[in-house]
């Protein structure tokens, strides 16, 4: 084998070790989704790809979730994918990182669509353009008015990914003043 070649993948593999022990999230968590396997919650809440099923997360995650997520979907061929940066306080981890990024993206849409009438009922639905098996709902399934002024709504997403369904609640709050829901911080 060339010398130049071993000295390149040694750096290459140098600046990985460096840059996973710089990350806040185990390397095992952030690289594992790179294999084409389906994620597996365990009991602490996480599946093996590092994708959070609880509600929210740190922003600072998800733009780097994103930049990865980007350098991934360019080496091809994942299941699991990162939550980008725009769907951050719309989507859950576990609904995000079933989607590639334009279709997180058309879930937050429909979050957005869904809780803008404030109504109970209200549902907004969309569909992936680049996989024709992919699809999703939101739907506001209850609200409630807080002392504080804040207005708080029940969501429920639906997707389906390969004849696969995965529906996860969330509760989204929006403070006096502002302009959206969020996802509500536990």
């Amino acid at each position: 084998m060339d010398k130049t070649f071993l000295n390149s993948a040694a750096r290459s593999v140098a600046f990985a070790a460096v840059l996973a022990l710089a990350l806040p999230v185990p390397a095992h968590a952030q690289f594992g989704g790179l294999l084409r396997s389906k994620p597996r919650a365990s009991s602490s809440g996480k599946t093996e790809n590092g994708c959070d099923d609880s509600a929210g997360k740190a922003v600072g995650r998800s733009v780097i979730g994103g930049m990865l997520g980007g350098l991934a979907g360019r080496a091809g061929g994942i299941i699991s994918y990162l939550p980008v940066p725009e769907v951050a306080g719309l989507l859950t981890d576990a609904i995000a990182c079933k989607l590639e990024p334009e279709e997180q993206k058309k879930a937050a849409d429909a979050t957005l669509e869904a809780t803008r009438g404030e109504e109970v009922g209200s549902t907004s639905a969309w569909k992936s353009e680049t996989r024709k098996d992919v699809s999703g709902t939101s739907t506001v399934v209850g609200k409630t008015q807080l002392a504080d002024g804040s207005t708080c709504m029940n969501v429920n997403d639906v997707i389906i990914v390969e004849g696969e369904e995965t529906t996860v609640s969330k509760r989204m709050c929006k403070k006096p003043g502002a302009a959206r829901y969020e996802i509500a911080q536990a």
